[in-house]
């Protein structure tokens, strides 16, 4: 009895070790498959990316729209190959949707602010407020529109910094876009010492003007005495340039100004109090 007993248990036992080997066997081929499939779609991808890409800059589309599709499809794309790499494991792909339906207020939820911010791309891309390389001040950042994608419009800081701003807050909050016009105006306030006269001061300052040829004339510069301060009396200067040369000239025309007022001994004024003693 013992020794039949002895055989059933070893009959059994390797029973048991090839049905491991078996399901083993099968797991691993299904893991090799789904890996395959995620491989061949993930180069897919990148190649449709790029033939996508390829297409577009052979068209005459704006820089906006073209980075935005290519999001869009990139997304579109990464979605499928999830759901085949799940379906390769074996998972059926109806019960997969089943069980996103079923979590489908929870993934709402969690997915509200992400829909958001797509409308609001698709809002930047009907309404232009700004298109890739305009220079904009949005959420306390500025900088330059480098790339509007399907979430996010990447800019670049002028210190070199990469900033994501959701599509949802530039499309529902303020935007100023400063590559819209082709032109802006440049103000300056100077302030100068009391006792200075105003009409040699002006006169000074349209002589700098005058020779800044990047200053357009139309409009005219505009120069008036603009408040008497505490230890200054302030002028104060606008002129208008073209839109890419606002911070050149803003920058030379502060240093022709500091040269020029030295020259013809026109001070700077320090900030000064007056003390007054008793009895006197």
């Amino acid at each position: 009895m013992f020794l039949l007993a002895t055989v059933v248990s070893a009959t059994r036992l390797e029973r048991m070790i090839d049905r491991l080997l078996e399901q083993g066997a099968s797991l691993g081929l299904t893991l090799i498959k789904a890996f395959l499939i995620f491989l061949i779609g993930r180069y897919l991808i990148k190649l449709i990316n790029k033939i996508i890409k390829r297409i577009l800059s052979r068209r005459d589309i704006e820089m906006s729209v073209k980075t935005f599709v290519g999001s869009l499809v990139n997304v579109v794309l990464t979605i499928l190959l999830i759901i085949s790499v799940v379906g390769a494991l074996g998972v059926q792909t109806t019960s997969f949707a089943a069980l996103l339906a079923s979590a489908g207020v929870a993934i709402g939820m969690a997915l509200s602010g992400n829909l958001s911010n797509f409308a609001g791309g698709l809002i930047v891309l009907l309404f232009k407020p700004f298109k890739v390389g305009d220079y904009i001040e949005a959420q306390n950042t500025g900088g330059t529109v480098k790339e509007i994608q399907i979430f996010h419009t990447i800019l670049v800081t002028v210190d070199n910094k990469t900033v994501y701003i959701p599509n949802g807050a530039l499309s529902s909050g303020a935007v100023v876009n400063y590559s819209r016009q082709d032109t802006r105006r440049i103000e300056w306030t100077f302030g100068v010492d009391y006792g200075e006269k105003y009409d040699k001061v002006k006169q000074v300052i349209e002589s700098v003007l005058a020779r800044e040829t990047r200053i357009l004339p139309t409009p005219a510069p505009f120069i008036a005495l603009n408040t008497l301060a505490d230890s200054s009396v302030n002028v104060i200067v606008r002129v208008w340039v073209k839109s890419e040369n606002y911070w050149d000239v803003y920058y030379d025309i502060n240093q022709a100004v500091y040269t020029t007022f030295n020259e013809q001994g026109i001070d700077f004024p320090f900030p000064q109090l007056t003390i007054h003693k008793g009895g006197e």
